[in-house]
This record gives C-alpha cells, sequence and structure tokens, in this order.
C-alpha cells in the first residue's frame, strides 16, 4: 500500500502501524497529491491510503485521477474533518472509503483490509452526514437503472445502503455470503457502479433509502 499525507510524521507512524500487520505491506509514501499520483502509476499498490488536505494538488484531485486512469488501486481517504463536501465528492469520484484520522489504530489496520479486498468502508459519522448532505441536495426519484434491479438485487442494495457486509446481509436474507457476493457484483453491473461506496450515494440519491 501508499501512504500520501502532507505531514512526515503522520506518513511515518502510519507507516509503522501499518506496517506491523503481516498481512500489509507498506511499498512507499507521497507528501502530496502530484507525488501520489505518480507513485501509484510506479508502485501499483492495493490501497492509498489518501490525505484530503495538501498542497499543490490535493487528495481529491489525487483520487480522481488515480480512479480516472483505470487503475486498480483503491483508494481510502482520511481526513481530520467529516466535512460533507469532501465525502460527497470523494465517493462521487469512487474512492472506496472514508475514515477520520482519530480512528483508533485497529479500526485503521481494518479499513485497509475491508478495501483491499474489494469492498467500502465509512466511518459511521460520515454515513450519518452523507445521507443528510445527499438526501437535502437530490430529487427523490426512482430511475431506470434502479427498476432493472431483480427484487432480490434491491434488497442487497438497500442492505448495503445500510451499510452492512456481505456476512450481515447473508444472515439477514438466509443465503450464502457466496450468493450475497453474486448479487452484489450483479447489482453493480446493472446500475454501472464501481464499488458498494457508489451504491450507497445511488440509493440515497434515488430516494430508495
Amino acid at each position: 500500500m501508499l501512504i500520501a499525507d502532507d505531514q512526515a510524521m503522520v506518513r511515518a507512524g502510519f507507516a509503522a502501524l501499518l506496517g506491523a500487520a503481516d498481512d500489509i505491506t507498506v511499498l512507499g509514501d507521497a507528501a502530496d497529491g502530484l507525488i501520489a499520483v505518480d507513485e501509484v502509476h510506479r508502485l501499483k499498490p492495493d490501497v492509498v491510503l489518501m490525505d484530503v488536505r495538501m498542497p499543490r494538488r490535493d487528495g481529491l484531485w489525487a483520487a480522481e485521477q488515480i480512479i480516472s486512469s483505470g487503475s486498480s488501486t483503491k483508494v481510502l481517504m482520511l481526513t481530520t474533518f467529516d466535512i460533507d463536501d469532501y465525502v460527497y465528492s470523494a465517493l462521487r469520484i469512487g474512492a472506496s472509503g472514508f475514515l477520520l484520522k482519530d480512528a483508533p489504530a485497529d479500526e485503521l489496520v481494518r479499513a485497509v483490509r475491508v478495501v483491499a479486498a474489494g469492498d467500502a468502508l465509512l466511518a459511521p459519522s460520515v454515513t450519518k452526514r452523507l445521507i443528510e448532505q445527499v438526501t437535502s441536495r437530490t430529487t427523490r426519484k426512482a430511475t431506470a437503472a434502479a427498476e432493472s434491479l431483480t427484487p432480490r438485487e434491491l434488497e442487497v442494495l438497500l442492505t448495503v445502503a445500510d451499510g452492512k457486509s456481505n456476512g450481515e446481509i447473508a444472515d439477514e436474507l438466509f443465503v450464502s455470503e457466496q450468493t450475497v457476493k453474486t448479487h452484489v457484483s450483479n447489482m453493480l453491473t446493472k446500475l454501472g457502479l464501481r464499488d458498494r461506496a457508489q451504491a450507497v450515494v445511488f440509493a440515497y440519491e434515488n430516494g430508495l433509502k
């Protein structure tokens, strides 16, 4: 993974914390968005932990450059502030998660693992603000894309929008976790979405939640 933050001590701290995990390897770091983009293309990490506020080019700009390039690198945004516009913009760009810097160490490690595995992760306080932000700025109506979902796929979308994991959804719907994964994949494909984070935005934008 790659760590992008403008403070050297923060980068070093995160590198030590994450590097101590047996299944996480820190490949490098970056002090601003421009360097982060270059390093992602050079090192091709599975995940980049991206600070929002950085000099020259910020984390949102860097995330957009990385994601729009077709890179397989997942972007986990990190900030001190759970500011609505940052959350909304990051998820619309295609970031796979958004975590606050004051999150406990074990939560940070878990976040990297979750995002690396292809799932989305949002801090609870961020999810609440995202919901408030989306519902206040959008018209609540279903789209043709949503209507293309099967009843089960729609049910899975709604549980994903509640922030539930595949295991939790499987328990709730009385199906296997592999079946849930299949439904999630089909749902994302039909809606033209990159990942679960964008599915959350879609559900609230279209009045499904």
